[in-house]
């Protein structure tokens, strides 16, 4: 007789399998071949199974609860490899990398980080890697260009790239909020009394992060900022300082907004005085820890903690390959006062 709700076990007595095999079927979890994976599913539909979303929540929560249970083990993937990362960047992945591998363990997983290209391993040695240790969530860094992943087996992982666009494959992404950071700075610039904001990108990364620092700023000085006042962007294929020394004298912006400090010690050398007559604001202030400037935040951490939560609960629901409808979810900046900008109040010269 076929009760009114089927559960696991009595599909497992019908087909004369494990309730452990019948509920990792269900899950279309890799480790169940795929033939009795459809016969499960098959059995399941005609029985009038339905799966309870919140008991699968109640035995996640309890197997995290008992002391020194490991959930599993998350590979957090470095397709740049740190030796050829410029030392501005290594600080901001290491931070990412830390935010992840702290939420990962206060939610039962073990963390691991994995060197591919540049001197490390190739992608289908990490594929091949990660499925005999059964390793089924990978967590990517970002790349200085678009990366390739597509030798990985993606039937048997669920993926998150921590950067605004992964296109082979397309996956679940997570990156900053680049173009409200940028409404962000520019306003509280504005408020600082600066009037002629000026942006300097490498044309690279602006491309690379889909023109959104410079959209902001287009945006700001069209809808937003002082009337008859557009800088254009300082958008060269390498910033270096001859060319910045020139689009800096032409335009004579009052602050410059820059990913890269030593753009000060230009400004310097052409008459600014930080911050007395001119300011920096720094679009990315982990790129200089030593260097104490204003700017933004784009909380690395929190984005690692937050791309690992995302990533976990792919893994709750079962969610394994290419996403049919890949979405990009984003992090606000913070602001973070500095001496490379007037004080609030302070006269304008």
């Amino acid at each position: 007789m076929i009760p009114a709700t089927p559960s696991i076990r009595h599909l497992a007595r019908v087909l004369g399998l494990s309730h452990t095999t019948v509920s990792e079927a269900l899950r279309d979890t890799p480790r169940v071949n795929a033939e009795t994976r459809r016969r499960v599913c098959v059995a399941a539909q005609a029985a009038g199974y339905r799966k309870n979303p919140l008991a699968s929540v109640l035995m996640s929560e309890m197997r995290r609860s008992r002391a020194g249970v490991l959930l599993g083990v998350i590979a957090i993937v470095d397709l740049d490899g740190p030796e050829s990362r410029p030392p501005s960047q290594a600080y901001y992945h290491r931070e990412l990398s830390k935010g992840a591998i702290d939420r990962a363990a206060e939610l039962g997983f073990r963390a691991e980080v994995f060197i591919v290209g540049h001197g490390g391993m190739t992608t289908r040695r990490l594929d091949t890697i990660l499925q005999s240790r059964g390793i089924h969530a990978v967590f990517f860094l970002p790349v200085s260009d678009n990366p390739d992943v597509t030798p990985l087996d993606w039937t048997r992982y669920a993926g998150v790239y921590t950067d605004c666009v992964i296109e082979h494959p397309a996956l679940h992404s997570i990156c900053p909020n680049h173009f409200r950071a940028m409404l962000m700075a520019l306003r509280q610039l504005r408020a600082l009394g600066y009037k002629r904001p000026g942006l300097v990108l490498q044309r690279h990364h602006d491309e690379r992060l889909l023109h959104l620092w410079e959209a902001a700023h287009w945006a700001y000085q069209t809808h937003i900022g002082t009337p008859r006042v557009k800088i254009p962007v300082h958008l060269p294929g390498d910033i270096g300082q001859k060319g910045f020394t020139k689009w800096f004298k032409k335009h004579n912006p009052d602050v410059v907004l820059c990913h890269r400090a030593e753009v000060m010690g230009w400004m310097r050398e052409a008459g600014a005085r930080i911050p007395r007559t001119h300011g920096y604001c720094c679009l990315n202030t982990m790129m200089n820890p030593d260097v104490p400037c204003a700017g933004l935040d784009l909380q690395p951490r929190l984005l690692g903690a937050r791309g690992i939560e995302l990533l976990i609960a792919q893994l709750h629901r079962n969610e394994y390959g290419i996403p049919v409808q890949p979405s990009t979810t984003t992090i606000p900046a913070r602001w973070i006062d500095g001496p490379t900008l007037r004080a609030m109040g302070r006269p304008v010269p």
